[in-house]
């Protein structure tokens, strides 16, 4: 997993939470290294999970819960960061359906070794999105929260429901977004 990953969410427990409550979460985790990451690195994707366990016990909030909050701080992060991926785009159903033909061919220029997961989407009608979140990690929490993340940036009125299923392809989440 990309360092960068890392360091933004040193960032949002800092931010949200404060130093101490993140002094207390890299202790607790106890990571090999101390919990010093480089935004250009690669770690192993249970370091995030073991950071977030710890900040769990440190704060009290579900893990599940955590970790879409941080998708959710993650999608105004990417906004931010790589402003080109929104140009022209108005609407979240159109954002999140270039997301695996467009956003993620961008990261891979970027960074070639990303392991990127993948969203599948078709939208059965004109007011509904579907999309198939797969992954080896299983971070489908993350995926939700960086779904939630824009149906609030593009303020638009979008009902989101969540389904965990298992086919012959493994592990998946699909998300269902409506519009009102």
């Amino acid at each position: 997993m990309k360092g960068m990953v890392f360091t933004e969410l040193m960032d949002m427990v800092e931010a949200t939470f404060g130093s101490e409550v993140l002094e207390n979460m890299i202790d607790g985790a106890q990571l090999p290294h101390g919990g010093a990451y480089t935004a250009v690195g690669s770690y192993p994707h249970e370091e995030i999970v073991r950071l977030v366990q710890a900040l769990s016990e440190c704060t009290g909030i579900a893990v599940a819960d955590l970790v879409k909050a941080f998708g959710s701080y993650m999608f105004g992060r990417f906004h931010e960061m790589y402003g080109r991926f929104f140009s022209d785009v108005h609407h979240a159903f159109d954002f999140l359906a270039s997301v695996e033909t467009y956003v993620h061919q961008e990261v891979r220029k970027l960074y070639p070794d990303a392991e990127l997961p993948t969203f599948e989407t078709y939208q059965p009608d004109p007011g509904c999105l579907v999309m198939v979140y797969r992954s080896k990690r299983g971070f489908g929490d993350l995926a939700e929260g960086l779904v939630i993340g824009a149906i609030q940036h593009f303020d638009e009125k979008i009902t989101l429901t969540r389904e965990d299923f298992e086919d012959a392809q493994g592990k998946a989440t699909r998300f269902t977004l409506q519009q009102h």
